[in-house]
C-alpha cells in the first residue's frame, strides 16, 4: 500500500516538472517549443475570374492581386464614361465577377439643339434622364424609351404642347337699304351707323416643336351683338318723254354706260326692255348707234341687266332722266 502511494507521488511530481518546463519555454522563447504557426500568402496564386464586358462573358485565369492590376494585365482600357464594378482597388479572389459597361457615343435632338456625348447607360430613357431631358405627357420620342441603345444611335424628341386659347373676333354688321320716294334717285343718307359686334372663340391649339399644327374650335360665344347700318336711298326720278325703238350692245368701258344720238354725254337714261319690263339706268358716254330704228347702244354690262347677250337686238323704251 505504501509502495502504491509512492508511485502516485512520483507521477504527480513528474507532471509538475513537465508543466514547469513548458512554462519556462514559453516565457523565455515567447513561443511553444513543439508548435509553430506559418502564415500562408495566397494573393499571388492563380485565380479564376468571370469578366462581363458589355454583352460578352469571358472566363480568365489571372495572378493579379486587385481589379486595377487585372485590367492592366489583360490590357483592358477603361474610359472616364465607362462603368466598372467592383472598384479598381478591390482585391481579387477566385470565382469573382468583374463587370465593365463601356460607354458609347450618342446624339439627342431636342428643343432645337443637338446633344452629343457618351454614356454607359443602355436604355433610351436612361440616356434622356442622364442628360436632363424631361419628357412631357404628349412628347414623342423616335425610339421606344426602354429599348436598348445602339452605337452612335440618334434620339429625336418632338415636343407636343396643347393649349386652350380664347380669341376675340369681329362680327360684321349688315347694311339695310330703305327707299324714300321723296329723295332724288341719286341721293342717299345714313339713318343709322353700323357697329361691329364681338365674338369670343375658344380654340384648342396643338403645337409641334413650338409650331402650330392644328387649331380646333371648342366653342363660340357672342359677347357683343352687331348693330346694322340703315341706308336710305332716294327713288324719285323725273323722266322726260319716252322713245321706243331698238337697243343693241357693244363692249366699251364695262359698266352701266350707253351711246345715244338724242341724249347728250354726261346725261342719264332709263332703258326698259319692252319684252320683259326690266329696266336699267345708264350714263351716256358716247354717240350712237347707227342704223334704222336703233335708238340706244348699251354697254355689254348694262345690256345683261335687262336681256341676254344672245338676243343681240331688243325692243326698248328710252326715257331721259331730268333730275
Amino acid at each position: 500500500m505504501s509502495r502504491k502511494k509512492s508511485l502516485l507521488k512520483l507521477f504527480s511530481l513528474s507532471l509538475s516538472l513537465l508543466a514547469l518546463f513548458f512554462i519556462g519555454q514559453y516565457l523565455f522563447f515567447k513561443k511553444p517549443l513543439f508548435l509553430s504557426k506559418r502564415t500562408l500568402d495566397f494573393s499571388s496564386a492563380s485565380k479564376k475570374i468571370v469578366l462581363l464586358d458589355n454583352e460578352a462573358v469571358f472566363y480568365v485565369s489571372t495572378r493579379a492581386q486587385n481589379v486595377e492590376s487585372f485590367l492592366q494585365e489583360q490590357k483592358i482600357k477603361v474610359e472616364n464614361h465607362d462603368e466598372i464594378f467592383p472598384e479598381k482597388n478591390t482585391a481579387l479572389y477566385s470565382g469573382m465577377h468583374i463587370r465593365i459597361n463601356h460607354s458609347i457615343p450618342f446624339e439627342i435632338k431636342v428643343d432645337g439643339k443637338t446633344i452629343k456625348n457618351q454614356s454607359s447607360t443602355k436604355t433610351v430613357s436612361g440616356i434622356l434622364e442622364e442628360n436632363g431631358v424631361v419628357l412631357g405627357r404628349l412628347d414623342i420620342v423616335s425610339k421606344p424609351l426602354y429599348s436598348r441603345f445602339a452605337f452612335e444611335d440618334k434620339i429625336v424628341v418632338t415636343r407636343i404642347n396643347v393649349e386652350e386659347k380664347i380669341v376675340e373676333e369681329d362680327i360684321n354688321y349688315k347694311t339695310i337699304t330703305k327707299e324714300d320716294r321723296k329723295l332724288g334717285w341719286r341721293e342717299e343718307k345714313t339713318e343709322q351707323a353700323g357697329k361691329k359686334g364681338i365674338r369670343e372663340i375658344k380654340y384648342k391649339i396643338t403645337y409641334k416643336d413650338n409650331k402650330e399644327i392644328s387649331r380646333v374650335i371648342l366653342e363660340k360665344n357672342i359677347t357683343k351683338e352687331p348693330i346694322n347700318a340703315i341706308l336710305v336711298k332716294g327713288t324719285y326720278m323725273k323722266l322726260g318723254g319716252a322713245k321706243k325703238g331698238q337697243g343693241t350692245w357693244y363692249s366699251f368701258k364695262g359698266g352701266l354706260f350707253a351711246a345715244s344720238t338724242t341724249i347728250p354725254r354726261g346725261g342719264f337714261a332709263k332703258v326698259t326692255n319692252t319684252a320683259n319690263g326690266k329696266s336699267v339706268i345708264v350714263e351716256i358716254n358716247d354717240y350712237g348707234p347707227q342704223g334704222k330704228g336703233r335708238i340706244i347702244d348699251l354697254d355689254k354690262v348694262a345690256f345683261t341687266k335687262i336681256a341676254s347677250l344672245g338676243a343681240g337686238v331688243i325692243g326698248v323704251k328710252v326715257e331721259q332722266v331730268l333730275n
